[in-house]
């Protein structure tokens, strides 16, 4: 390992780690992450972690303790929050990929609940197929506004426990 010393502080520079660093202000995981804790603060109090971004699919992790109702199971409004934010998460992530400023919204949304949770849970949201998702960019880009449904499935142990569908509105900020 090779260590620079900087003259004006006197301390050492790290080129591995310089390296490091910014590989992890650039991951995409991270800057959700780091995005979701410092503009949702609910995500940090639901214990919400990103757990994988593919460009296509996004995993969300929340554990029971956070979320634990009074019957020892998650509460259903977290499993709803988690599976929305799942959604908006990988809209933001992928319209920030594709380079398109917007401001993101849900508009309607519709949660069954198929069996209790009774640990921590995972949260899946796919991207809509390719012909959805050319129609929504098409329309975001031609009239600065675009709907699009998407699906969450929640699940705990491997078992499927909610569905959540939501349409999302995305705004364009066109500067």
């Amino acid at each position: 390992m090779i260590l620079f010393r900087t003259k004006t502080e006197g301390r050492c520079f790290n080129p591995d780690r310089y390296r490091e660093n910014i590989k992890y202000m650039t991951d995409p995981i991270h800057l959700a992450q780091k995005y979701m804790n410092e503009q949702i603060p609910i995500t940090k109090h639901l214990g919400v972690k990103v757990l994988t971004f593919d460009g296509k699919q996004i995993v969300l992790n929340a554990p029971l303790a956070e979320n634990v109702n009074h019957r020892g199971t998650v509460f259903g409004g977290s499993l709803a929050s988690v599976a929305m934010l799942a959604g908006w998460t990988l809209l933001h992530l992928t319209l920030t990929k594709e380079d398109i400023a917007s401001r993101l919204v849900i508009q309607k949304n519709k949660m069954d609940f198929l069996k209790p949770a009774q640990n921590d849970f995972q949260t899946v949201c796919v991207l809509p197929d390719q012909e959805q998702w050319d129609k929504f960019i098409h329309y975001i880009k031609r009239k600065n506004r675009a709907r699009l449904e998407m699906k969450s499935e929640l699940f705990c142990n491997d078992e499927l426990v909610a569905v959540h569908v939501g349409n999302y509105v995305a705004i364009q900020q066109v500067t």
